[in-house]
């Protein structure tokens, strides 16, 4: 019987979130880690010795750009700093490579539509890294939205937030426009969670920060109009107690996700609730959204077949983010432009 064809990944960067990534790679079911590479002179081969040291005939470069020339790598996870997804999605794609890109996919909707463009000429599958999708609790939370148990949805509400430690404070060295602050870290996420219980996208965002002396926001709050009376709150940041959680509330009940950033151990709960009284609280087998994520990209490319985020949809996230940091830098509200 002949072995099920893989794909062959090589991470672009020796950043913090490969303890988790790179795991993911070496177990999904359909890929196979051929490659590391880093700018920083061990960094590869340190990271593949501390994350998975019993994996071999891993090539790793201490240069990036001699791993986009590894024939091997047939796809690369891009997890680099937020203002070096675009040069080096469109250096891989350049090479023919499929990316996953870390999220946010770029700072502004501009390289959105570049990274599309260059994608689409080089026939290769690019998506933006939003694991927490493909956890079976993202399902069923739009299963319940599609019912109508909860009735027509009117308000949502995200946070996101954990302790900034004195190791992550790279994430603040940089101003709101160079991809730094709690926006462009956590924020994606509060973002498109919001966007994923609306049928439309939003119309304007009023947003408030607090930055630091770098031009970094270590919080930031707002609501979004989806119009009709619709609205999604959110709040992120830096100061509070660790949370990763949406509230749904509709004209019928309403529905939550206690926990996002599930650990793969981890049960995960969603609790709803009806007008009438009605209260169920579902707990969900434990799944690794990081190694169903790598699963389901690898698949998409194998078989080709779309990814279930498409370009598109980062695009809108990237217009609602950059809409709410100008609301926020210029105190006023943004109205987004629907295109």
């Amino acid at each position: 019987m002949s072995q099920e064809r893989k794909l062959r990944w090589g991470i672009l960067g020796a950043a913090r979130v490969n303890e988790r990534l790179l795991p993911a790679i070496v177990e999904a079911s359909n890929a196979e880690l051929v490659a590391i590479g880093s700018r920083r002179a061990g960094a590869a081969a340190a990271t593949l010795k501390k994350h998975a040291p019993h994996v071999t005939g891993v090539n790793c470069y201490d240069d990036a750009e001699a791993l986009l020339d590894d024939e091997r790598v047939e796809a690369v996870y891009l997890p680099m700093s937020n203002h070096e997804h675009t040069e080096w999605a469109l250096k891989a794609i350049a090479k023919g490579k499929h990316v996953l890109i870390e999220k946010p996919l770029a700072l502004t909707v501009a390289d959105v539509d570049a990274i599309a463009e260059a994608a689409s000429q080089r026939g290769v599958t690019v998506m933006e890294g939003f694991m927490y999708v493909f956890h079976p609790q993202y399902a069923r939370v739009q299963e319940l939205l599609r019912s109508g148990v909860i009735g027509d949805v009117k308000f949502v509400r995200a946070s996101y937030s954990f302790i900034m430690k004195p190791a992550r404070l790279y994430r603040l060295e940089k101003d709101v426009d160079n991809g730094g602050g709690a926006m462009w870290d956590i924020g994606p996420y509060a973002i498109h969670s919001l966007r994923s219980c609306f049928d439309n996208e939003p119309l304007s965002v009023t947003a408030l920060a607090k930055y630091t002396e770098s031009g970094a926001d270590i919080a930031t709050s707002g609501v979004f109009d989806f119009g009709d009376g619709k609205h999604g709150h959110f709040d992120i940041s830096f100061e509070c107690s660790r949370r990763s959680e949406y509230q749904v509330t509709g004209s019928k009940g309403g529905l939550k996700c206690h926990t996002v950033w599930q650990q793969a151990g981890d049960a995960p709960v969603i609790s709803w609730w009806t007008e009438d009284g009605r209260f169920w609280e579902e707990r969900l087998p434990a799944s690794s959204h990081f190694i169903l994520e790598i699963e389901h990209f690898s698949d998409s490319v194998l078989n080709n077949k779309p990814p279930f985020l498409s370009l598109e949809d980062a695009r809108g996230n990237s217009k609602a983010i950059v809409a709410a940091m100008q609301s926020a830098a210029e105190g006023r509200r943004v109205e987004i432009a629907l295109d």
